[in-house]
């Protein structure tokens, strides 16, 4: 799949959003971790079945009106070996159920590490004879804070119909402390919207965007419309709606004239909305799903998808 893909499953279902699937051990309903220790007890092994379980349900209720999903690889990683496990088979159903699936993996590295790691997404790990994928998806979120080294190991697939976003200016409050600092006559988050720029040569998709985006957070609507009205090809992932408190008033200016280029990230806030009920998550996907809708109405409030 590619940008232009995405931003058609966008169009299509009418929703420039995408859920980051993020579990957490103190917030997954009861009724699957005590599923869960039934036959696993109280081990990494059963929260790592819980995060599935419950990603699973969340993937399920939300196909047809959620176009993409960010699997947030450090929920998974935390748990060792039966989270990774897990969230390769979150990503698997993900990609069987049809969603866009990016992986927010947040690091990058170098040399022969960061090429394998960019096989292990989009291309293939040799064993022997045999080929595999680990982490197969459609794109990826990392840190582009290494420079090209770390960086174009996974541009090299755009060409292939992958995606690259690169984070620019975070949602949280603390990011000011690195990417709003000056670097010559530019803050160091327009430096990394210039370098996803040029990396971006020859590959530009229908739509007219790159297969390299950034991430922008919804936080800060002042660098968001400064970005937007600078970086017209690029691709916006847009972070910090709802739990992090922007909403669809600040987030509109992510998009062009015709709600294109950019797809809002939520997880808490859909993901957790049983919370804001007394059923003790019983019907989580059920509150998902009406959280969900909600944020979409919200956009489309404030943007028009052509």
């Amino acid at each position: 799949m590619s940008v232009d893909i995405l931003q058609e499953r966008i169009r299509k279902l009418k929703n420039p959003t995408m859920v980051c699937i993020s579990p957490s051990a103190l917030e997954i309903p009861m009724q699957i971790k005590d599923q869960v220790k039934q036959e696993y007890g109280e081990t990494l092994k059963a929260a790592a079945e819980a995060y599935k379980l419950f990603s699973f349900g969340i993937l399920d209720c939300l196909k047809d009106i959620v176009p993409a999903v960010s699997v947030v690889s450090g929920s998974f990683t935390a748990l060792g070996a039966d989270g990774v496990a897990a969230m390769q088979e979150v990503l698997q159903y993900a990609k069987r159920l049809g969603y866009y699936v990016l992986l927010d993996m947040m690091r990058c590295d170098l040399g022969q590490t960061a090429d394998m790691l960019a096989a292990s997404c989009f291309g293939t790990i040799q064993v022997g004879g045999q080929g595999y994928t680990p982490y197969e998806c459609d794109g990826v979120l990392m840190s582009g804070y290494l420079g090209s080294d770390s960086v174009k190991p996974f541009t090299s697939y755009c060409s292939q119909g992958k995606n690259v976003f690169i984070i620019a200016r975070s949602s949280n409050k603390s990011a000011r402390e690195v990417q709003d600092l000056l670097s010559g006559d530019r803050v160091v988050y327009q430096v990394m919207a210039d370098l996803a720029m040029r990396w971006s040569t020859g590959l530009f998709g229908k739509t007219g965007f790159s297969e390299i985006g950034i991430a922008v957070g919804a936080t800060n609507t002042d660098v968001l419309k400064r970005l937007r009205s600078k970086y017209e090809q690029l691709f916006f992932l847009v972070p910090g709606f709802g739990a992090q408190g922007a909403g669809a008033k600040d987030a509109q200016y992510a998009f062009d004239r015709f709600g294109r280029g950019a797809a809002i990230l939520a997880g808490r806030s859909i993901l957790y909305a049983y919370q804001k009920h007394d059923d003790g998550g019983s019907n989580y996907q059920q509150y998902a799903i009406a959280a969900a809708e909600k944020m979409r109405e919200q956009i489309l409030s404030y943007i028009t998808i052509y």
